[in-house]
């Protein structure tokens, strides 16, 4: 308050001032004289109005009882002007004049920046409040990190049979400490769920905590971005040490990729600091503190690599779009509670490339479609009426035709035959996508590599050979088939010359397609009956593909 009465009499202060100095500017150019020629001096001389004259270096001012005239002194015969008025010599009213003006643009400037810098100092005052006030609402971040307890089980998320598997230990551990920490045994202090949007990957951290009864702690990677340097590495700080207070517990932090992305040229402190802050608490984890920390992305490609070094994020689990058991699975969960005459099998099998949160959509539309209808229970025609607004709509996913369908097994299934043969590990392949595992190799081998090369191209040769035509859905392992042979020839000398060349890799791939094309082509049968499986299931194991290669040799 006070400083607002004093910035209100400081503004009036220099408003007074202003008008004063202007005052003087009006009155100061108002008595200069006015320049007249010799015409006008003959004239004022005749009719005897001059008074009296001063010389004033190269001029003559003339005053007349009403105004003041100036005229150039070798002009006019000085003289003849001075038989009939007297003449001074004023030496001193040019310098007063620039006195006076040099005053008066000093004062002004003074004026003009005594407000700019006044001006500055409000603006920096008010920047200095807002700042302070956003630093005293992260300090009430504390208050706001409250730990929820998960209702979520295992068995209200269907469709991740393998996941549960691999999350079934953590759960186990997080239960019974003791009982790990007896054999001396030390689980992976994070976990990275990978998997498109929507497969369900909040579900399953929040199915862990639920199935381990432990606090469960859900933060979204964007929340640690702020604007002020060091607020982002503050929030990390507060979340573990509220999750260590409540261990056992689980961290979750969903679109890590917010926070932890790749630290490249364009430097941004703030990001890297936060980053750096998590990589510290994660590190600081003692093997006891029973706190867990669940990471979730859908573009593992962006992660810092620091983030996925041994002793953070151990374990990676991926979670790919549900095959045809999942989808019922999920139905069935989905459209328990609600009146329906539904054959979930012929809904599952018309969503193809349907997430779990797309089903979640199609299932709700089809209850909004029954209502609209007046209808006492869901059938199948609601769905059918509603797939096409759920395809196209805001929720836009992939579906297949028939005929796609048989094209997508067919690719898909060339995969799997060639990775069973060249010894590619593997958990499924199904219908939309594969689950190559990534070997964690000190030294890998050109057969190897090779190996991988010859699974990403063994779909466009099945279609090429099948259809004698190429399709668009080779686009990702044709790019993965890529990356990894400029890295065999970049990086590891393994073309055809030891320094790398320009045709090496086209080389590369061409011999390996050839091989691959040979491959296929000695498997027509056993490839039609895997197609076959992957028709009706949508998956195969490789057990089941040890049992078709068995049939047919």
């Amino acid at each position: 308050m006070k400083r607002l009465i004093k910035s209100k009499k400081l503004m009036i202060s220099l408003m007074a001032l202003s008008i004063v100095l202007g005052l003087l500017s009006f009155a100061y150019w108002r008595n200069q004289p006015v320049l007249i020629d010799l015409k006008m001096y003959e004239i004022l001389m005749n009719q005897g109005t001059i008074t009296k004259a001063k010389i004033e270096k190269n001029s003559i001012i003339l005053y007349t009882p009403t105004q003041k005239y100036s005229i150039v002194k070798d002009g006019i015969n000085l003289q003849e002007l001075l038989r009939f008025v007297p003449v001074e010599a004023d030496e001193s009213s040019e310098f007063l004049q620039e006195l006076m003006l040099i005053c008066l643009i000093f004062v002004g400037a003074i004026v003009f920046f005594t407000l700019i810098g006044r001006r500055k100092k409000e603006q920096s005052e008010q920047y200095a409040q807002q700042r302070n006030q956003a630093f005293e609402l992260e300090t009430l971040m504390p208050a706001r990190i409250t730990p929820a307890v998960s209702k979520v089980r295992f068995a209200n998320v269907a469709g991740i049979e393998g996941v549960k598997e691999e999350l079934s230990e953590i759960v186990d551990f997080l239960k019974y400490p003791k009982k790990y920490q007896s054999y001396g045994i030390k689980l992976p202090r994070g976990v990275l769920l990978v998997g498109p949007p929507g497969v369900g990957k909040t579900m399953v951290a929040k199915a862990v905590a639920g199935e381990a009864n432990v606090p469960f702690f859900y933060q979204s990677g964007a929340s640690f971005v702020q604007i002020y340097v060091g607020m982002g590495a503050k929030r990390v700080r507060e979340l573990f040490a509220k999750a260590k207070a409540y261990a056992p517990s689980i961290v979750f932090i969903d679109e890590i990729d917010a926070v932890g992305k790749a630290r490249g040229g364009l430097r941004n402190d703030e990001r890297e600091a936060t980053l750096n802050q998590l990589l510290t608490e994660i590190d600081g984890f003692e093997d006891s503190s029973g706190v867990i920390v669940i990471a979730a992305t859908n573009r593992i490609e962006m992660i810092d690599e620091a983030l996925l070094r041994s002793g953070r994020f151990d374990r990676r689990i991926f979670l790919p779009m549900p095959d045809l058991e999942d989808r019922k699975k999920i139905l069935r969960i989905y459209l328990e509670g609600k009146p329906h005459d539904v054959d979930v099998e012929q809904v599952a099998k018309i969503s193809v490339g349907f997430s779990g949160a797309a089903l979640a959509t199609f299932v709700n539309e089809a209850a909004i479609n029954a209502l609209r209808r007046n209808a006492s229970v869901i059938t199948v025609d609601d769905f059918q009426a509603v797939r096409d607004k759920v395809l196209l709509g805001k929720r836009k996913v992939m579906s297949l035709s028939e005929e796609e369908k048989r094209i997508q097994a067919i690719y898909q299934g060339a995969k799997a035959l060639c990775a069973y043969w060249f010894e590619v590990e593997f958990d499924k392949i199904t219908i939309m996508n594969d689950r190559l595992k990534e070997i964690d190799r000190e030294i890998e081998s050109k057969t190897q590599m090779l190996s991988k090369i010859k699974v990403y191209l063994a779909g466009i040769a099945a279609t090429n050979l099948v259809y004698n035509e190429r399709y668009s859905n080779s686009k990702e392992d044709l790019a993965r088939a890529r990356e990894l042979a400029e890295r065999m020839v970049g990086h590891y000398g393994m073309g055809k010359n030891l320094l790398p060349q320009a045709s090496d890799v086209v080389a590369l791939m061409a011999d390996a397609l050839k091989e691959v094309e040979q491959f296929i082509e000695g498997m027509r049968k056993p490839l039609e009956s895997v197609a076959n499986i992957l028709i009706e299931k949508e998956s195969i194991s490789k057990e089941e593909l040890a049992k078709v290669m068995h049939e047919h040799f």
